[in-house]
């Protein structure tokens, strides 16, 4: 005999009360629910959501914060030329002691500033922090520079500082000329490649990405927001 019909007939001849059972069970055993909640790959960090005017926030933060990290760059390059080409004692030392409040008291609050807003934003927007090449490598490039910016820059600052205001000859004068060129360089990079926005997917975006999250399902207006 059929196995399906051999089924039928048992239901047939139960009461309707263990029918009733048989098929709640059944039921909750195939929950729509249940298998709802089975969810797709993610990311390493499971941020939520900016909301439209907190992503509308942290972008002209960062945008800002980027901007006074690149004037102050700038700053740095021509008191350092001014240190080393003027002649005037005075002059040298007014010059490193300016580069010296620069590095204590403004580089590093904008450099965490940029990169702190510029996490946020890549984990709570499409773009994501490892899903495309242009926001992988800005982020590597930010913490390089804020590393350098507080470990290798300020100290070297302040010493020639004292130095200067001493009356001795600064002994890193041409290392102090150029950390602001590199700097400056740095940040005209990923200022372009926020812009043009190059090189595409990561292989761990690509193996991520789903209908979705794909090109065509993100929004390309949110994406422009938040660049």
């Amino acid at each position: 005999m059929d196995p399906k019909a051999c089924v039928l007939r048992i239901v047939e001849v139960l009461p309707k009360e263990s029918r009733f059972a048989v098929h709640a069970g059944s039921t909750r055993a195939y929950s729509p629910r249940q298998t709802r909640s089975r969810s797709g790959p993610g990311t390493v960090f499971h941020v939520k959501p900016l909301k439209r005017p907190a992503r509308r926030a942290f972008l002209v933060v960062h945008a800002s914060a980027s901007a006074g990290w690149l004037g102050l760059s700038l700053g740095l390059l021509g008191l350092s030329v001014t240190a080393l080409v003027s002649g005037s004692p005075a002059a040298t030392e007014a010059s490193y002691r300016s580069m010296a409040v620069f590095a204590n008291w403004l580089m590093i609050p904008v450099a965490l500033l940029t990169f702190g807003s510029g996490l946020v934003l890549s984990l709570g927007t499409p773009w994501g922090l490892a899903r495309y090449r242009w926001v992988w490598t800005k982020f590597w490039l930010t913490l390089a520079t804020t590393g350098l910016t507080a470990f290798s820059l300020r100290p070297g600052v302040n010493a020639a500082a004292d130095q200067a205001a001493a009356g001795l000859p600064v002994a890193d004068g041409a290392g102090l000329l150029a950390a602001p060129v590199v700097s400056l360089c740095t940040y005209v990079f990923m200022t372009a490649i926020s812009l043009l926005k190059p090189w595409g997917m990561t292989r761990r975006g690509r193996r991520l990405r789903s209908p979705a999250t794909s090109p065509k399902g993100v929004d390309g207006r949110s994406l422009r927001q938040t660049a």
